[in-house]
């Protein structure tokens, strides 16, 4: 019952094996709240069956009753403001329908003081932090592609409405999940408070600069014959294989350049002679003899050519599918379970093009129920709030960004989560710039986890990792492909071993194709998906600004988790395991679908945007009264251009045929920026926002890290707690859940664990081993536990930890 990024999150829910109803109320007119192009309904439908009602009409809305009776899901998106109009709210859902999880999409959550806010993807992207670090320094911040951000809050509402069905599933009652998509976006695209990758530098980002960090440096950009390369150099084998290629020049000899900061440092020496070397020659030669060297090139492309790649084809990433429009190229999801695609089943449907068949099924599925309720009729009693993954095991393999994210979101929600870690091949997010012996990033990374220091190199600890597999249900890993099977634990291995083992990994682009065995990290992720040329200001031909973004990693996590539940719930109905991979190149494709889709009609329409939105006007980013302050405006339709022109006191009249469509406004569309810009020059972003918003127009004033941490909103709604770690000077905040769940308890709070801290317990209480015997591994090398003379014994992390709900103070 929903379109924008609700309808994304039930696609997925297809794509994973849900047979997904759309529901369209004939009653109701649609909430609009962007002028989306045709595509972004279809590319979001795919795999869908659709039914019309109106739900006014007394025999429609009983069929609609008899529907949602059978119904373990139902997803809404409806903004709390309109709630009194319609005919089938969001309580009455969850009055009638309390087996079933009932879950609302919104831009900002039913409750709080934004809850009737209009969301857009600029807006959330302004309000989430994300414009303030976007950008280079001395322009406009810059609004990154549209549309991931919604799209980015899509994964994380499906995998929120996956939790709560697990739950359902498990005690046999619904509930509610309130999702905000604001809070999605905080959490999932760039988050101020969680792990980050190499472009934070160790830093948070609540502790950066305040205005947009010049991160050209980190991933440099080379212009070549064809076009534009990327560079991602990091270790000091990388750097050695560029100084070879180079031809070894003596004003690049010196030892010191072995040192990342070093290099950054030299960067004015070592980047013009990079620039010379590719000069003249083409992305194609760049990227095969940077291969030969060793050194993480990819090319910068752009959505045609993405399009058109073999890797993408050859894995079927994209697939044909016919429109109203015409035929169009999607995204084929994001996903491969068991070896074989979860992508796209069938077109999306036209209105109401299944009725009987959904008619009839729920008629007869309605009588089964009703059966079934007298047998066992549901318990009106509230359900208790519990972690739902407490009884589950998962050994977690997973490195820097990415494997941090995906085993937290299990740890957070009560699993077991063991990291499974060796000093010989050292997680990257263990390395810490400042003098702590632990950063904040892998504090947030992996609270609530369990260390096990294990060398699955020799034959003893490869045999005590399948012993561990054996009492298990999860493995979690993201190496570069064929890792695990040249561990000698591939699937075929594991699955013999214990056939209920779901066994997930990640990679950048996949297990299979051309470019699965390449060196690949999110800037070159970013490079080939096409993201890097439309994340740039188009008056600039090298303006490149996605450098300092860590996207996708953090939503590659829901999407990976979101799978792995999936996997677990038909374990639960077959008893089987299985698989799971994603590739985090084909995360990105599906985050920009719609736009895709256009280009793939279109050719040569997909360009970077910039902050200057198409399709209306006014939309995009105003300055405001202040220091480097910004507001996004983004209209939609005649009536929010007249409340506009109402608001700013200036008469911008939708009967001057300049004005009077969408069209004829966007073509004039500088005038109009012009005035409003000189009102919100005499306003702060938060005033601005407050009166256009409250005049059902959408705006989002641009907030930076640190002023989410006193947010209002953010506040009320309890977003924040307060995270200990006895190795960390002082408290850090932390996000809380995925969304507001009736169902679900607040995640635990427990320290991230120091390398091997907990070798001796989890090996004692889980394969039974002695201390004699665990010492002996010890001393041996095969397993590795925390350095006797650590600040703090395990006993002191776990008194220390704060396991009770204790709310962030903002003072």
């Amino acid at each position: 019952m929903c379109a924008g990024a609700g309808a994304s999150a039930s696609r997925f829910l297809g794509e994973l094996g849900a047979d997904v109803i759309q529901v369209r109320d004939l009653s109701a007119p649609r909430d609009h709240a962007s002028p989306d192009g045709p595509s972004a309904s279809f590319v979001r439908d795919t795999g869908k069956r659709s039914i019309a009602l109106d739900l006014t009409d007394e025999a429609d809305q009983k069929a609609f009753w008899r529907l949602a009776g059978t119904c373990q899901i139902i997803v809404e998106d409806s903004r709390p403001a309109l709630h009194h109009t319609l005919a089938v709210s969001p309580s009455a859902l969850r009055d009638r329908v309390p087996q079933a999880v009932v879950a609302s999409i919104t831009g900002f959550g039913q409750t709080g003081p934004y809850r009737d806010w209009i969301a857009t993807d600029a807006v959330l992207n302004a309000m989430s932090s994300e414009l303030s670090r976007s950008g280079l320094p001395g322009k406009q911040p810059l609004l990154p592609p549209s549309p991931i951000a919604v799209e980015s809050a899509a994964s994380q509402a499906a995998w929120a409405v996956l939790v709560a069905y697990l739950s359902s599933v498990q005690t046999g009652t619904g509930g509610h999940v309130d999702v905000s998509l604001f809070e999605t976006l905080v959490q999932t695209m760039d988050p101020g408070w969680g792990m980050g990758g190499s472009a934070t530098g160790g830093v948070p980002a609540a502790d950066g600069p305040r205005d947009r960090p010049d991160a050209r440096h980190l991933y440099p950009v080379f212009a070549c014959a064809d076009g534009f390369v990327r560079i991602c150099m990091l270790a000091p084998r990388q750097w050695m294989g560029m100084f070879d290629w180079l031809g070894r020049p003596v004003e690049l000899s010196d030892p010191e350049l072995m040192s990342l900061p070093q290099r950054f440092a030299a960067a004015p020496i070592i980047y013009p002679a990079i620039q010379h070397l590719f000069a003249t020659l083409h992305r194609a030669e760049i990227v095969i003899a940077a291969q030969s060297y060793g050194v993480p090139v990819a090319a910068i492309f752009d959505p045609s050519e993405v399009l058109a790649c073999d890797h993408f084809d050859e894995r079927g990433a994209f697939v044909r599918i016919m429109t109203p429009f015409g035929e169009a190229v999607v995204p084929n999801g994001a996903v491969v379970i068991d070896g074989e695609r979860a992508g796209v089943r069938r077109p999306a449907p036209g209105l109401d093009e299944h009725h009987d068949e959904i008619s009839a099924e729920a008629d007869a599925l309605c009588e089964l129920a009703e059966i079934e309720a007298v047998r066992a009729p549901i318990s009106a009693v509230a359900p208790t709030r519990r972690h739902p993954l407490s009884d589950l095991r998962v050994l977690d393999l997973g490195v820097i960004v990415m494997g941090a994210e995906l085993g937290r979101l299990f740890a957070d929600l009560g699993a077991d989560v063991i990291k499974v870690e060796n000093s010989a091949f050292p997680d990257g997010g263990r390395q810490n710039p400042g003098p702590e012996p632990i950063s904040a990033g892998f504090a947030w990374g992996h609270r609530n986890k369990r260390s096990l220091g294990l060398n699955l190199r020799s034959p003893e600890g490869l045999r005590l990792f399948k012993e561990l597999a054996l009492k298990s249900d999860v493995i979690l890993s993201n190496f570069k492909p064929g890792t695990m099977e040249s561990l000698g634990l591939g699937w075929d291995v594991l699955r013999d071993l214990n056939p209920r083992l779901i066994v997930a990994d990640s990679s950048a682009y996949g297990q299979t194709g051309p470019w699965s065995r390449r060196m690949g990290y999110g800037p070159l992720v970013r490079s080939e998906t096409g993201l890097t040329s439309l994340w740039r200001y188009p008056e600039s031909g090298d303006g490149f600004s996605d450098a300092s973004t860590i996207y996708p990693d953090h939503t590659a996590a829901r999407v990976a988790a979101s799978a792995v539940l999936a996997l677990l719930l038909r374990r639960m109905r077959e008893g089987r395991g299985g698989t799971v991979s994603v590739a985090q190149a084909e995360v990105i494709l599906n985050h920009l679908g719609p736009a895709f889709a256009v280009e793939s009609m279109r050719p040569g329409s997909l360009t970077a945007a910039g902050n200057q939105l198409r399709g209306d006007a006014p939309r995009g980013v105003f300055p405001c009264l202040g220091d480097d302050e910004w507001v996004v405006v983004d209209v939609a339709g005649t009536d929010a251009f007249r409340r506009l022109s109402t608001v700013i006191g200036i008469p911008l009249s939708a009967s001057d045929p300049r004005f009077a469509t969408a069209a004829d406004r966007d073509a004039n569309r500088d005038h109009i920026t012009e005035v409003v810009a000189a009102w919100t020059r005499t306003r702060t972003p938060r005033e601005a926002a407050h009166l256009l918003q409250s005049a059902g127009i959408a705006a989002g004033m641009m907030l930076r890290v640190p002023e989410l941490l006193h947010d209002q909103h953010l506040t009320e709604r309890d977003f924040f707690r307060s995270m200990h770690h006895p190795l960390l000077s002082q408290a850090l905040p932390a996000e809380n859940l995925p969304a507001l769940f009736t169902a679900v308890a607040d995640a635990p709070q427990r320290p991230a664990p120091l390398a091997g801290e907990h070798s001796y317990e989890l090996l004692g209480s889980v394969l039974g081993l002695d201390r004699s015997t665990i010492d002996d591994l010890v001393s041996r090398g095969v397993v590795e536990t925390t350095p006797q003379h650590s600040a703090f014994s395990h006993d002191q992390l776990i008194s220390s930890s704060h396991t009770h709900d204790e709310r962030l103070d903002p003072s």
